[in-house]
C-alpha cells in the first residue's frame, strides 16, 4: 500500500497533466511539478498506476472520457439487462449492501459501536469505519471533517478508534479479491441508485441520466446527482464512473484530481 506522500506527489501530477495535457509536456516537466528527478517519478508512477506518465496522458482527455462514455452504454445496458456487471472484481457483485432498519435509522445508531480507523491507500489517506454488519463509511476528507460526518450520520453509536481491524479492512478493499459487506444508511432510492452504481463495470463510465433511467425515469437526473454525492462509501461504491453526458468528468466529493487518479487506473488495470 502507498504511503500518504506518495498519492500526495501523485496528485500534483494529475493536476499538472489535466492543465497542460494538451501541450504534452515531457517527463521532466511532470517530475518537477511533482517535486522529484525524472527517475523516480517515472518509478513512482508506474508501481502506482502500472503505466508510464507518457500514456496516462490519453486518460485525462476530454476524448478519452467520450470514448469511455460509448463503451459504457452497451455494457451497462447488458450488465442490468442480464442482473450483472460481467465482472467478478470488488465493485460489482462482490459487495453486498446491507441497509440500516428503521428501528436503527428512528435510534439514530445508539447501542451500536462502530470501529474506525485511517490508513494510507493508493488514493491518499482514508477513514474507513465499519459496524458488525459491514463497511458504513470510506471517505478522503480531512481526519476531523470526516469523523464529524461520520458521527452526524450514526449520531448516537459508539466511535473506537481500531486501526488493527480497520487495517485488514482497507487492505481487502482495496485488493478487490473478497467480498465486502456494506451496512449502509440512506432513503430506499438513494439505495437503489448505490445499487446501481455498483453494477457499472470497472474501467467505464456512465451519466446520471443513464443511472435514473435505470433507477426510475430519466427525469429524476437531479435526484440520482443528489443520491451519488450522499455516497458514504467512496471507492467501494463507484461514484467516480458517474460523469457528466457531454463527457466532461464533472464534481467530486473527494475532489477532481482523485476522480480523475481513480478513473485512470482503472482503465490502465482494465487494459
Amino acid at each position: 500500500m502507498m504511503n500518504v506522500a506518495d498519492y500526495s506527489r501523485i496528485e500534483k501530477a494529475i493536476v499538472f497533466l489535466d492543465r497542460n495535457y494538451q501541450e504534452q509536456p515531457s517527463l521532466d516537466e511532470v517530475a518537477k511539478a511533482a517535486g522529484l528527478s525524472p527517475f523516480h517519478f517515472q518509478r513512482l508512477f508506474r508501481r502506482w498506476a502500472g503505466i508510464s506518465p507518457k500514456r496516462f496522458l490519453q486518460f485525462l482527455t476530454a476524448e478519452h472520457a467520450r470514448a469511455l462514455l460509448e463503451q459504457s452504454r452497451p455494457l451497462l445496458e447488458a450488465a442490468f439487462e442480464a442482473g450483472l456487471s460481467g465482472t467478478g472484481r470488488l465493485h460489482d457483485l462482490m459487495v453486498s449492501i446491507h441497509a440500516a432498519t428503521p428501528g436503527e435509522i428512528k435510534s439514530r445508531g445508539e447501542g451500536m459501536h462502530i470501529a474506525y480507523g485511517t490508513h494510507a491507500t493508493r488514493f491518499g489517506e482514508c477513514l474507513v469505519a465499519t459496524t458488525a454488519r459491514g463497511v458504513c463509511w470510506l471517505s478522503f476528507d480531512e481526519h476531523e471533517e470526516a469523523l464529524g460526518e461520520l458521527q452526524k450520520r450514526w449520531p448516537k453509536a459508539r466511535l473506537v478508534a481500531t486501526q488493527s481491524q480497520t487495517r485488514a479492512l482497507v487492505e481487502r478493499i482495496f485488493a478487490a479479491d473478497k467480498p465486502v459487506d456494506l451496512h449502509l444508511r440512506g432513503t430506499n432510492f438513494q439505495i437503489r441508485v448505490w445499487e446501481a452504481l455498483l453494477r457499472i463495470p470497472v474501467g467505464h463510465v456512465t451519466t446520471y441520466e443513464e443511472v435514473a433511467e435505470q433507477v426510475c425515469t430519466a427525469r429524476a437526473t437531479r435526484a440520482v446527482a443528489s443520491a451519488v454525492g450522499a455516497n458514504p462509501v467512496s471507492w467501494v461504491i463507484p461514484c467516480h464512473r458517474v460523469i457528466r453526458k457531454t463527457g466532461a468528468l464533472g464534481g467530486y466529493r473527494w475532489g477532481l484530481p482523485r476522480k480523475q487518479a481513480m478513473l485512470a487506473w482503472e482503465s490502465a488495470a482494465a487494459l
